[in-house]
């Protein structure tokens, strides 16, 4: 039946005789204020007859194939099916901020709503020609996998996905039989049965491996039925090239070429999401959020950019549509650490396929796996599948995709290494934009970062508002450590960016949401920055990594820092960092105080060793092209940087005399009010109350008494910092990180508490005093104690508040900043220790695999004058079967596993050593405090009482030594 089915009717394929089911029409899908999504099946094909939908292969048993429609896939117009499954509501059609768009209405996904698509055995889905039961190695031997297991994928005891993980301490044997599996289960998903797969015969470009694969079915026709223009093969091949070079190798001269250049595309903007070994929720919150800002940025009439590409930019360069200018590049940091999850669902948006890798060719070792493919499909975080559907204008853009997975890990530097050398040197973007795998780009944040570098020609690099991300309705709050570290993103995006803005230099663009012109950091900028990946240290010999102090090694762990002062300190350039506040990303942070170390080791010892780069090296902006006035503002931010560096390296002796003077002078001034000023009458009552005789303040003496213990804890505490630091995995001292976290707590607590006293008590007898003094009441006031008292308060309190309200952003004041005031103390007297402690540790170095043994390995025969590569590919037939539970896998509901960190044999070891050393330490130190609180008479026969110890062991020696 011709044309769309009606509006109140579903135009997605129904159940078959085969016993399929489309696997993206969700049948337990939650009701939305629009009902259940009802949606126009996508757009009709070739005789516009017939709809092509992304849907489930019919069974084996149903042999019978529709005339013109695709093999394996049920393709259904009549809309006798009515309503009777409800389908899965369009995800691209919610909100992130306002549940709208300005432009065209449309809403993002709410990401907090779980999934509820349908098990594999309600789908009716049949074992495939590699679904079969085969078993997989675990601790008994070979087991079958646990029910509802898909084919070729290790599963939880839930029957969950289990994500890949890089070991970093000896393997227990349930682990090890655990990866042995996961080992198995990759092999299984790479390969091809010979005897079902066709022959290929693939042809070296100058000895490069570079191949076309077919997509699945229903990947073809989703995308085919966008009605945008492509390139011949682009909707409907998978581009695959196995790059055996180093990325600075990776040119044209050499053979590799990638599709929007060989299209002769112009890229005005490359975004880039790079991913460690995160999880599917993760990359999908990022990709999803890219791909609905593409959309904006492509369709909204208010769209700049869009009205740059029609009229063929700004030089009049080639005019087209404007999502041929965007391409989004994705770089994976190895296969071994790689959630397998997250393949998925690159898969089933089209940019990957299981088993066409090649670990090797002719012998040289692949370095990169490159997969290229435009899509305009998505997966959501809820997961669920977001897919086109005719004259909806909420329909996702076509986005050109680079898919970079390494072989080897090789750190984050590296990635941005093929990111900037090798991509972006085929692509030569305007600007580049980078992203981390988890942040989520909020609305129209990526078109924001590029409207700044397009209106600002001397803008070589901008970040966006990065805040921690709260869940549902403000839950996480309730843990006190996501709220202060939420507190801590809020004020520096208050406070720090728009400052250093204002001087043209922000010190970090940190690389979960930044974006630089691509021709700006051409050159030195770039070349400093990549001293840091370790696979260029046999290259660049002392200067890389082999030739660095331990100090430059960890100044390379904020590798960003340099890359940020190199660009505005370019020489004969005048390119000026800034902050664009609109552009807001959202993202994940420690939850727990094991996590918060661990990520802020790397952070502040790398920042500590940039910052003093920058300063050593501030001559270098006398080079730059900058003009007087901006030369002298960065004058100021480096006198401002330097008084920071300084507060920031006597940090731990100021929080212990902060704590130590407040609740003494508190302690001594309830104890005895009559000696304050001299004993003047209206200070004295202002600290007693109302009357006071005992002028020798016996009745507060437990006060002094507690105010030391105090300190004498504080310091214990600290001590014990430096111990687990110098010996201990954080992972296996949990319950001590946290014990001390809550010590910390309660001394900030009972700090302010002291403060609050003395302020008040401070400003009592002001009055008198303004009245017996000569001059202005403000002179007098300024040069008197209280002057730095309010200045005080005013610093740590006052510009907090002001700045909030100046930008209206108060509410982090009411839910996050008590928090904040109570981990404070434990940023210092905990987390810098550590780091400063673990100041060796650079966690350079690569990391081989077991899982690319499992890649076959290209082996070229000469055939004529030629070199070609015989292969087997999957006949389309078995691409689509094996899609079926890709996607499956994909958009199964979520369930993260908590990782059981069960300490080892050297962990219990060291936690003894610890505890061993901390209880000799404190009964040394309880012994040693105590005798000196004593008065001099008992410390006189304490001292005596040692002298006669001491004579009677040394004469039991000598009569022994007689007898």
């Amino acid at each position: 039946m011709s044309g769309y089915p009606p509006a109140n009717q579903s135009g997605r394929p129904r159940p078959q005789q085969g016993g399929y089911v489309d696997p993206f029409n969700d049948r337990h899908s939650p009701a939305t204020p629009y009902g259940h999504g009802q949606a126009a099946s996508p757009a009709p094909l070739n005789n516009g007859q017939q709809h092509h939908h992304l849907a489930s292969s019919q069974g084996p048993g149903h042999q019978q194939q529709q005339q013109g429609r695709p093999t394996g896939y049920a393709l259904h117009d009549n809309p006798s099916y009515g309503n009777s499954m409800q389908t899965l509501p369009m995800d691209s059609t919610y909100s992130l901020n306002d549940n709208k768009l300005d432009y065209d209405g449309g809403v993002y996904p709410d990401e907090e709503v779980e999934s509820k698509t349908p098990l594999r055995s309600e789908f009716g889905i049949q074992q495939g020609p590699y679904d079969q039961d085969q078993p997989l190695y675990s601790a008994g031997g070979y087991t079958p996998r646990p029910p509802g297991s898909y084919a070729g994928y290790p599963q939880s005891p839930a029957g969950h996905s289990l994500p890949g993980r890089q070991l970093s301490r000896k393997q227990t044997s349930a682990e090890a039989s655990h990866d042995l599996m996961r080992i198995v289960a990759w092999k299984q998903r790479q390969m091809i049965d010979p005897n079902r797969a066709q022959t290929k015969k693939v042809k070296l470009t100058q000895g490069n491996y570079i191949v076309e694969h077919p997509v699945p079915t229903a990947v073809r026709n989703a995308n085919l039925a966008s009605n945008h223009r492509g390139g011949p093969t682009e909707f409907s091949h998978l581009r695959y090239t196995a790059a055996t070079v180093d990325p600075n190798d990776f040119t044209a001269e050499n053979g590799y070429t990638l599709r929007a250049s060989s299209y002769g595309r112009e890229t005005d903007l490359l975004i880039c999401i790079t991913a460690y070994n995160e999880h599917k929720i993760l990359l999908a919150r990022t990709l999803h959020g890219l791909m609905l800002n593409i959309r904006d940025m492509v369709n909204g009439k208010w769209s700049e950019f869009r009205k740059k590409a029609e009229r063929g930019g700004t030089e009049g360069g080639m005019k087209g549509e404007a999502w041929k200018k965007i391409v989004v590049c994705l770089v994976f940091d190895g296969i071994e650490p790689a959630d397998k999850n997250t393949l998925d669902v690159l898969a089933t948006i089209g940019v990957y396929q299981d088993g066409i890798m090649q670990k090797s060719v002719d012998g040289k070792e692949t370095v990169a796996h490159i997969f290229e493919y435009t899509s305009s499909l998505s997966v959501s975080p809820k997961p669920a599948l977001v897919e086109p559907h005719p004259g909806d204008p909420n329909n996702l853009v076509p986005v050109q995709m680079i898919f970079c997975l390494k072989q080897k890990n090789a750190k984050k530097i590296n990635s941005h290494r093929w990111l900037f050398n090798a991509i972006g040197r085929h692509l030569n973007p305007d600007v580049v934009c980078l992203l981390d795998a988890g942040t989520k780009p909020g609305k129209r944040s990526i078109y924001y970062l590029w409207e700044a570098f397009h209106h600002d020609p001397h803008l070589g690099g901008a970040a966006g508002e990065i805040h921690a991300m709260l869940g549902k309705g403000g839950r996480k709050l309730l843990n006190p450590l996501i709220a202060a570290q939420n507190f801590e993103y809020k004020m520096s995006n208050v406070l720090d960016k728009p400052t250093e803005s204002a001087f043209g230099y922000v010190a970090v663009l940190p690389g979960a949401f930044s974006a630089y012109r691509f021709v700006a950091i051409q050159g030195r900028p770039l070349n400093q920055y990549f001293h840091g990946d370790g696979t260029l240290a046999a290259r660049l010999g002392p200067k890389g990594q082999d030739g660095m102090s331990i100090w430059t090694k960890n100044m390379f762990l904020a590798e960003d820092r340099i890359l940020c002062f190199e660009l505005v300190a370019k020489a004969n350039e005048r390119w000026v960092l800034g902050y664009v506040k609109p552009a807001k990303g959202e993202t994940d942070v420690p939850e727990s105080a094991v996590e918060l170390i661990g990520q802020r080791r790397r952070w502040l010892n790398g920042s500590f060793a940039a910052g003093v780069y920058s300063l050593f090296h501030f001559g270098r902006y006398y080079k730059s092209d900058h003009g007087i006035l901006r030369l002298f503002f960065l004058h100021i931010q480096a006198i401002y940087n330097t008084v920071n560096l300084i507060m920031s390296w006597f940090s731990l002796a100021n929080y212990y005399l902060t704590f130590s003077i407040i609740i003494t002078i508190v302690g001594e001034s309830l104890r005895s009010p009559n000696k304050i000023a001299g004993g003047d009458p209206e200070t004295i009552s202002c600290w007693s109350g109302s009357f006071l005789e005992d002028e020798s303040g016996d009745s507060f003496d437990w006060l002094g008494l507690v105010n030391w213990l105090f300190q004498v804890i504080y310091l214990m505490f600290l001590a014990l910092q430096v111990i687990l630091a110098l010996g201990n995995r954080p992972k296996a001292e949990k319950l001590t990180y946290t014990i001390s976290i809550a010590v910390y707590a309660f001394f900030s607590l009972y700090l302010i508490f002291c403060t609050v006293i003395l302020t008040i008590k401070a400003f009592c007898p002001i009055k008198s005093i303004l009245a017996e003094a000569s001059g202005s009441s403000i002179s007098v006031f300024l040069g008197s104690t209280y002057g730095p008292i309010f200045a005080g308060i005013a610093g740590t309190f006052g510009t907090y508040i002001i700045s909030s309200l100046l930008y209206l952003e108060p509410w982090h004041l009411l839910h996050s900043m008590p928090q904040f005031l109570l981990i404070a103390p434990s940023f210092t007297n905990i987390l810098n220790v550590y780091a400063f402690c673990n100041l060796h540790d650079v966690s350079w170095g690569t990391k081989g695999s077991d899982k690319v043994d499992a890649l076959p390995a290209a082996k070229s025969k000469t055939d004529g004058e030629e070199k070609v590569v015989v292969t087997h590919e999957k006949v389309q037939e078995d691409i689509d079967l094996g899609f079926k539970t890709t996607v499956l896998r994909a958009v199964e509901p979520f369930v993260e596993e908590e990782e059981v960190v069960k300490p080892t044999m050297d962990d219990r070891n060291k936690t003894f050593r610890t505890r061993f050393i901390c209880v000799w330490l404190l009964m040394n130190a309880v012994l040693g405090l105590a005798i000196t609180r004593l008065g001099a008479m008992a410390r006189s026969r304490y001292f005596q009482a040692i002298l006669w110890i001491t004579f009677g062991l040394s004469v039991v020696r000598l009569l022994g030594m007689i007898w």
